[in-house]
C-alpha cells in the first residue's frame, strides 16, 4: 500500500485506539495512519502519542480544540494528507466496524483496477451488517435507496464511511465548499466525485457494529442526511 494514509477521526475511543492502529499499520509497512482527535476527555490523543514512539514516521496525530463533527475532522485530515502528497487517502472508523483487513481490497481497486474512488460497501451484495438491530439496518439500507433515487448515483451504499480516494479526486473537489458534518458528509463527498465523472466502485465488505465505546449517531445527523440530500441535489441542478 505504497503512498497510502488512513485517516481515523476519534472522540473518546480509548478502548479501541491502540488495537485499531496496530491492525491498520499491520496491513503493510508502507501504510501510514493519521488520527484526528477532537480533544477526547478520555485521553485518546495521549495514547496515540505514546504509540508514536513505536511507529515513528508512520503514525501521525492532529488534535483539534473540541468536538466539531465527523465531516470537519475528515476535511482537516484530507487537507493534511494533500499537503504531504499521499497518493491514496482512506477514511475509516476507529471502532472496528470497518475491518482493517479490507483496506488492501479498497487500495487494489484504485491502485490496480483504475478506480478513482473505492467504497467499502455494506449493500453491494445484499445486506452485510453484523450486530445492528433490525431497525437500524432498515434505516440505513433505505436511506441509501433514498439517496440513490434523489441524486441519481449508481451507488448502493451512499452513506458508507469506509472509502479510498485517489489524490486527484480530493484536489478536484473544493473541500472548503463541503457543507455537511454527519452522515450527509459521506453522501456529499460521493456526490461531488460523481458530478465530476470520477470512476466510483463498490467493494463488498462486512460491517460489524462496535463492541467497545459509544456510538456517535444521533437524530440531528439523520435529519441532516434526509433533508440535506434534497438541498444538495437542487443546488447541483441550478449550477449546471
Amino acid at each position: 500500500m505504497i503512498g497510502a494514509v488512513v485517516i481515523i477521526p476519534t472522540y473518546n475511543e480509548i478502548e479501541n485506539i491502540e488495537a485499531i492502529i496496530k491492525a491498520v499499520l499491520g496491513q503493510s509497512n508502507d501504510v501510514h495512519v493519521l488520527i484526528v482527535d477532537d480533544n477526547s476527555p478520555d485521553l485518546t490523543a495521549l495514547k496515540v502519542k505514546e504509540l508514536q514512539n513505536t511507529y515513528t514516521n508512520r503514525l501521525f496525530l492532529e488534535v483539534r480544540k473540541e468536538k466539531s463533527g465527523l465531516g470537519t475532522a475528515y476535511i482537516h485530515g484530507f487537507k493534511w494528507a494533500l499537503s504531504r502528497e499521499y497518493d491514496f487517502i482512506f477514511e475509516m472508523d476507529a471502532d472496528f466496524s470497518h475491518n482493517p483487513n479490507d483496506l488492501p481490497k479498497l487500495y487494489n481497486a484504485c491502485a490496480i483496477n483504475g478506480a478513482d474512488v473505492s467504497i467499502g460497501s455494506r449493500y453491494k451484495t445484499g445486506v452485510n451488517v453484523v450486530n445492528w438491530p433490525m431497525g437500524r439496518v432498515l434505516m440505513s439500507y433505505f436511506a441509501s435507496k433514498y439517496v440513490r433515487f434523489i441524486t441519481g448515483m449508481n451507488i448502493t451504499d451512499t452513506t458508507a464511511g469506509f472509502v479510498c480516494y485517489k489524490n486527484h479526486v480530493l484536489k478536484a473537489i473544493n473541500l472548503d465548499t463541503v457543507k455537511f458534518i454527519g452522515y450527509a458528509f459521506q453522501i456529499e463527498m460521493k456526490f461531488k466525485a460523481y458530478l465530476k465523472n470520477f470512476t466510483i466502485v463498490e467493494v463488498p465488505v462486512i460491517f460489524t457494529d462496535r463492541t467497545k465505546g459509544e456510538s456517535k449517531l444521533h437524530r440531528g445527523i439523520i435529519s441532516e442526511a434526509i433533508f440535506g440530500v434534497i438541498s444538495m441535489k437542487i443546488k447541483s441542478i441550478f449550477k449546471k
